[in-house]
């Protein structure tokens, strides 16, 4: 009779609650839902829904996806996706479980160099790389011509499928690396000297004990990097490697027409693929067991290193460093040389393709600020309106605020480029101008490609601070308005910067969605730009020297972040 008593009178509490919503909460809600319907669920839903339809009468079929099943260079394209991305998998985690390892596991000088190092890949776009990986590593690049004068072979690092494999786990890889060094770091080290205590050690007792426990941060950053392989588009288009999936579908759009329903039918499976890569990294841990026992568990027992072990250790993170580094190296190079082809370095260097991409293509470099700008801001706005939403309302189905704007993760650019296509391009202005051709549709789709990253940081941000400190603003006089505006924001600070410059940094060298909707050269991204320069031999020079002004924007972005963050952590401390 208590527990039905106590039953009823919340219920009704709870909608009372919710009923006291403000109507500037209820205006938030419908502004939120409508930009995510206007520029996710419509685009997507528009792809799906003619993927299943006839092209000529309009009607529901699954004719689209039989021809798909029959066609070899789909079937082709998909299996090559497939390989890829497990191979860049694969490839990631034997550059990044090394790192991980011996930095968490072992005290030598240089841990916290190598870690910082091992990030640094993430800052360059891995199609900007992809050039500079084949005049070092390809046929006739640094490497192979060192082997074939030394030892008379060639080995094909850069060749076909090989190629993108490279590129992308060496770019990619930090995903794992990031992740696999966190869960490292949180295991008990009791249970590392429990195993040890019973006889295990070496590498049965990484292989049984360690590694197992480490496994949620490991297929955390492994599936990110799956998806991000099997959607990227740039890379294997750059590098000649046409038979895989998206780039069929970006093939099959521009080549064909909005029309063609096969753009459609791929751009469907790899939504899929992607949301089931997801589905499989949840899956993969899920009813185990990987909680520590102590609090903040304590890490793995770090020990010293010398002898034999020292020299493995610095002689693996060596050659590990070189290889992810070496895109940087190369771009930096390509970007001073007057010509470099068939010999290890450039014949002669020069500054002249700085200067042609700032009297050229300044056109690239001012756009992509304004758009990743705008695109930072949108997001910031609408993740701190979600955020409190979510944690501060108790409004009906505030829930799938979240689920919706996360949901973008899951799409991949070259689908939403398609979708914003299919949408909005017979859709005009007064002017006559088509909707799908104004700059603003290119940094809407940045927004909502970056619109989980900002929303994770206002959240977190929106998580750590005190419900009674509006509470207590409230009770002073202050409305709701008044204190979002002037308590809840500002303590938020931190996260909204670390939010906006993540956005920020990541939207300057997207190019999968951009490549898509780019119709005036006047208006395209320094992403767009660079790719269009390494199509040609003759402007990778200029190209090279875009990337690594791309790599300087990225950089900075994200060292900013990292000061912000940590000048936010010590005001919250001190506090």
């Amino acid at each position: 009779m208590q527990a039905t008593q106590t039953f009823t009178t919340a219920a009704p509490e709870k909608a009372a609650q919710a009923a006291l919503a403000t109507p500037g909460q209820w205006l938030t809600i419908g502004a939120i839902v409508s930009f995510l319907a206007l520029f996710l669920i419509i685009p997507v839903a528009m792809v799906i829904l003619v993927a299943f339809q006839d092209p000529n009468t309009g009607a529901f079929t699954l004719v689209n996806f039989w021809d798909f099943a029959q066609n070899e260079m789909f079937i082709r394209s998909f299996g090559n996706s497939l390989y890829v991305s497990a191979m860049s998998v694969v490839w990631a985690t034997v550059f990044a479980l090394p790192l991980a390892y011996f930095t968490t596991r072992y005290e030598f000088a240089g841990s916290s160099i190598i870690q910082t190092l091992g990030v640094i890949p993430l800052i360059m776009p891995p199609f900007a790389g992809a050039i500079a990986m084949q005049l070092l590593f390809g046929r006739n690049g640094t490497f192979n011509l060192l082997l074939g004068d030394w030892f008379g072979i060639n080995i094909p690092f850069m060749e076909g499928l090989n190629g993108v494999i490279f590129v992308q786990s060496v770019h990619y890889f930090p995903f794992i690396l990031i992740n696999l060094t966190a869960s490292l770091r949180n295991i008990d080290r009791s249970m590392e000297e429990a195993a040890q205590n019973l006889g295990c050690s070496g590498g049965r007792l990484f292989r049984r004990i360690v590694f197992p426990l480490a496994m949620p941060g490991y297929v955390a950053g492994a599936s990110l990097v799956f998806i991000k392989v099997f959607d990227d588009l740039a890379t294997p288009l750059l590098l000649n490697v046409k038979d895989m999936l998206a780039p069929q579908a970006y093939l099959r759009i521009t080549s064909i027409g909005l029309k063609d329903p096969m753009g459609y039918v791929i751009s469907v499976v790899l939504i899929v693929f992607s949301i089931l890569s997801l589905y499989i990294a949840t899956y993969a841990t899920r009813g185990r067991d990987f909680a520590t026992l102590q609090r903040g568990g304590g890490g793995l027992s770090k020990r010293p290193i010398s002898g034999f072990d020292k020299v493995l250790a610095y002689t693996t993170i060596g050659i590990i460093l070189a290889l992810v580094l070496a895109p940087h190296v190369g771009l930096a190079l390509l970007s001073v040389s007057t010509i470099w082809s068939f010999a290890p370095l450039p014949d002669g260097y020069t500054f002249a393709h700085y200067g042609r991409v700032m009297t050229e293509s300044a056109q690239f470099i001012w756009n992509t600020l304004l758009y990743a700008t705008l695109a930072g801001l949108i997001g910031v706005v609408i993740g701190t309106a979600i955020a409190y939403i979510v944690l501060r309302t108790r409004i009906p189905g505030r829930q799938w605020l979240d689920y919706l704007a996360s949901a973008a993760l899951a799409v991949p650019g070259v689908v939403l480029g398609i979708g914003y296509l299919r949408a909005y391009y017979g859709v005009s202005l007064p002017s006559g101008q088509s909707v799908a051709s104004l700059w603003i549709i290119i940094v809407i789709a940045l927004a909502v490609r970056r619109l989980p990253y900002a929303l994770r940081a206002c959240m977190a941000a929106m998580q750590q601070i005190s419900v009674s400190l509006e509470e207590a603003a409230e009770n002073l006089g202050a409305n709701k308005a008044s204190t979002i505006r002037k308590v809840v924001v500002p303590l938020m600070t931190g996260g909204i910067l670390a939010g906006f410059i993540t956005s920020f940094a990541t939207a300057a060298v997207e190019l999968s969605a951009t490549m898509m909707l780019v119709q005036n050269t006047s208006d395209a991204p320094l992403a767009y730009g660079l790719y269009v320069f390494m199509q040609s031999p003759a402007g990778r020079g200029a190209g090279a020297a875009l990337g690594i002004i791309a790599v300087l924007i990225v950089g900075i972005s994200t060292y900013l972040s990292h000061i912000l963050a940590e000048r936010d952590r010590k005001a919250k401390a001190g506090s």
